[in-house]
C-alpha cells in the first residue's frame, strides 16, 4: 500500500469533500466557541476573517491532496518529506504525529465532558465510547475512515445549519456587537490564519494519502466543496452567535444554549450531534497517528491502534479544556511552519 503503485480506489468529489469536513470539524467547531473565539468576537470584521479562512482552506487543501496525487503515496508522512524536504520534513512529521496525538486526546476527553454535562453519566464512560469507536473503525483501515466520514458530515452540517438558522429567525441580526479584547488573538487576519493553520494541519494525516485514491478533477472538485462547506457551516454558526450575543457568547458551548431554545429535544439531539463530529476529528487523529509508526497494511497497525486509543482513554482524564488550552495554540503555531512550506513547494 505505501508503494508507488499502489491501486487507485474511485474516491468521488463527495467523498473528499465529507472527509475533509469531518476532519476539520469537531468539539470547538460544533459547540461555536472556536467559532467564537477566532471569529465572533470580531464582529463585521470576523466575516472577512472566515472568508480569508475559506480561501485558505480551498488553495491548500487542493495543493495537498494533488502532492499526494503526483507521489502516489498512502503515507502522508512521506508527501510531507516532499513538501518540507530534509530540513523541514522530520522536524514537521514529527511535530504533526505529536499533535495528532494530542487532538486524539482532546476528542477522547471532550466526550467524557459531553456525556458529564448533557447526560449525567460518568465521564469515563463517555471516554470509553469515543476511545473503543475510533480504535474499531481506524481498525479496520483507511477505507472505513473515509466511509465512516462520508456517512456523518451531512447530519453535522444539517444539524449546524438548521440551528443556525433557527436563531437568526428568532432574533434580529446585529453586526454591530464585537468584544475583540477578548478574541484568543489580537487581530483577525491573523485569528483566520491560526486557525485555519491548526486545522489544516490536523486534516493533512488523512487529505494527504487521498491523493493517492482519487484523480485530480475530483481533488479539485472536493477541495472546493470541502471549503465551501466548512465556510458556509461556520458562517451560520457565527452569525448565530452574534444575533443572540451577548447572551449566547458567554456560554460555554454557544450552539448547544441555542439548540436549547427550539426544545429539550432539540438540544439533546444537538448534543449528540456534538458527539458525532468529535468522532469524525477522532478517527482521523488516530489514523494519522499510528500510520505515521506503521504501515496500514502491516499487523503493527492494528496492535498500535488498539493500544494508542487505550491511551487516549486514560491520558482522556487530564481533562477536555486544559488540553485544548495547551495543544490547539501551539499546534497553530508550529503549523504556520507547514503552510509556508506547502505554498512555497514546486512540484518536479
Amino acid at each position: 500500500m505505501g508503494g508507488k503503485n499502489t491501486p487507485r480506489k474511485n474516491i468521488s468529489a463527495w467523498q473528499v469533500a465529507s472527509v475533509y469536513i469531518g476532519t476539520v470539524v469537531g468539539a470547538g467547531f460544533a459547540s461555536g466557541q472556536e467559532i467564537l473565539q477566532f471569529f465572533g468576537y470580531f464582529g463585521l470584521w470576523g466575516l472577512a476573517g472566515l472568508a480569508l479562512a475559506s480561501s485558505l482552506f480551498f488553495a491548500l487543501g487542493k495543493k495537498v491532496m494533488l502532492v499526494g496525487f503526483q507521489s502516489g503515496r498512502r503515507s502522508y508522512r512521506e508527501v510531507i518529506d516532499a513538501v518540507g524536504g530534509r530540513l523541514l520534513g522530520p522536524p514537521i512529521n514529527w511535530a504533526i504525529t505529536f499533535f495528532l496525538f494530542g487532538i486524539l486526546v482532546a476528542m477522547v476527553a471532550g466526550t467524557g465532558a459531553v456525556f458529564e454535562e448533557e447526560f449525567a453519566l460518568p465521564p469515563s464512560w463517555g471516554r470509553a465510547v469515543m476511545a473503543g469507536l475510533a480504535g474499531l473503525t481506524v481498525f479496520a483501515g483507511l477505507g472505513r475512515v473515509i466511509d465512516a466520514i462520508s456517512v456523518v458530515v451531512p447530519f453535522l452540517i444539517i444539524a449546524v445549519l438548521g440551528v443556525g438558522l433557527f436563531q437568526l429567525g428568532a432574533a434580529p441580526l446585529d453586526l454591530s456587537w464585537s468584544a475583540p479584547e477578548s478574541a484568543t488573538l489580537p487581530c483577525w487576519p491573523l485569528s483566520g490564519l491560526l486557525y485555519v493553520s491548526y486545522n489544516f494541519t490536523l486534516a493533512t494525516p488523512i487529505l494527504a494519502p487521498m491523493g493517492a485514491l482519487a484523480a485530480p478533477p475530483a481533488l479539485k472538485k472536493g477541495a472546493l466543496l470541502g471549503a465551501l462547506g466548512l465556510g458556509l457551516s461556520a458562517l451560520a454558526i457565527l452569525l448565530a452567535i452574534i444575533a443572540g450575543a451577548p447572551e449566547t457568547a458567554a456560554c460555554e458551548i454557544p450552539m448547544l444554549a441555542v439548540a436549547g431554545k427550539i426544545s429539550p429535544a432539540a438540544r439533546l439531539l444537538y448534543a449528540l450531534v456534538l458527539v458525532a463530529e468529535v468522532y469524525t476529528t477522532a478517527i482521523g487523529s488516530l489514523y494519522g497517528f499510528v500510520s505515521r509508526l506503521a504501515p496500514e497494511n502491516s499487523p503493527r497497525f492494528r496492535v498500535l491502534t488498539l493500544l494508542v486509543a487505550a491511551g487516549a482513554f486514560f491520558a482522556g482524564q487530564l481533562g477536555f479544556s486544559k488540553i485544548v488550552a495547551t495543544v490547539y495554540p501551539a499546534m497553530g503555531i508550529a503549523g504556520l511552519i507547514f503552510l509556508a512550506a506547502l505554498v512555497l513547494h514546486r512540484p518536479r
